[in-house]
């Protein structure tokens, strides 16, 4: 009796699974998409043109070191060479912002451009800002004496990416690692609108427009437009036809040919007295702003001579207003004992 019941009982379920597979496959046959996967969702083509582009890591950079209220970036150039050694240029040159009156703040605003990784994770450490520069095929790592082949090639890469910053769209104070600042340059450089290009000189004739002064491209401040950006791409174009000659030479014959009149560029060059070097030193101690380690060979040489800079800084701090004019900068001896060919 039990067995017939449990017979009867599987006859049951066999005939309730049966009807259910018969409705679950007519509702499949009028609804396929029961068991299809979801799709990816497309967005308008609309949505997809307006979608932020991801900005590049030189952009990011130029961007957290840029002055927010006109697009400012203080840019200098670094390698292995200037990050090693007991006290390497790089750091020499961070004191000159430490110690110098109105410029620690500035730090905030400078992009410091590795030019190989060791002197990029030396920037890194240090919590700067910091970018590193690329260059396929050419090692831009040891030291490269003046007017070496290495020297030239490296002065042309900088012109290049340089350039690269002024397309797109930032001003910028370019400033050689070998210089000091020891007061904040700015109140010395005029900011108006008309002002393309203001430019170091090793020394200066006296005559803050003429042409004739022989400029020095460690130290610059220009802003981003069409002329100046036409100025990078003519004189950058001029590197394959200048053999031997280093960028700076090559814009200053450019100048002296009327290329900035060509342009239309107002180019102002810098006094000495505010924006010095080793070619010709400040008359003024208090009123100096940069320190640059120009006509010297080795960077020994300038970590020298530019420590000494630093002393007489400190010193000249010392002295009364009205003894000032009797200060004088100690001599560049290393710098000058550089060019002596052993």
């Amino acid at each position: 009796m039990d067995m017939q019941k449990n017979h009867v009982d599987c006859a049951v379920y066999l005939l309730l699974i049966f009807g259910i597979s018969v409705v679950f496959m007519s509702d499949f046959s009028h609804n396929p998409s029961l068991f299809r996967l979801p799709r990816a969702h497309k967005l308008p083509l609309s949505s997809v043109s307006n979608m932020p582009v991801r900005r590049d890591e030189l952009e990011e950079a130029l961007s957290a070191a840029a002055l927010t209220t006109n697009k400012t970036v203080i840019i200098t150039i670094i390698n292995k060479a200037y990050v090693e050694g007991d006290k390497p240029m790089l750091d020499l040159f961070l004191d000159g912002f430490w110690m110098g009156d109105g410029t620690r703040e500035l730090t905030n605003h400078l992009l410091i451009v590795a030019m190989d990784q060791t002197s990029y994770e030396r920037c890194r450490f240090l919590r700067l800002h910091c970018y590193k520069l690329e260059t396929e095929g050419v090692d831009f790592m040891g030291e490269k004496v003046y007017m070496s082949d290495d020297f030239i090639k490296m002065m042309w890469r900088r012109t290049l990416f340089l350039g690269d910053v002024l397309r797109r769209g930032y001003n910028f104070i370019f400033t050689d690692t070998d210089v000091l600042w020891l007061r904040n340059p700015f109140p010395y450089l005029i900011r108006h609108q008309t002002l393309d290009l203001q430019i170091s000189t090793d020394k200066f004739n006296g005559k803050e427009w003429s042409e004739s002064n022989p400029i020095n491209t460690g130290f610059y401040m220009i802003r981003s437009n069409n002329k100046t950006i036409a100025l990078f791409d003519k004189w950058y174009a001029m590197k394959d036809s200048s053999p031997g000659q280093k960028e700076q030479d090559v814009l200053f014959d450019l100048m002296r040919r009327g290329l900035s009149r060509e342009l239309g560029l107002t180019v102002r060059f810098l006094d000495t007295v505010y924006f010095s070097g080793f070619c010709q030193d400040s008359r003024n101690a208090t009123a100096v702003a940069t320190v640059h380690a120009n006509c010297c060979r080795s960077i020994s040489a300038k970590l020298a001579d530019l420590t000494r800079v630093i002393h007489d800084f400190r010193r000249s701090k010392r002295f009364p207003p009205n003894v000032t004019s009797t200060f004088r900068w100690t001599n560049h001896t290393a710098c000058r004992n550089s060019w002596r060919i052993d």
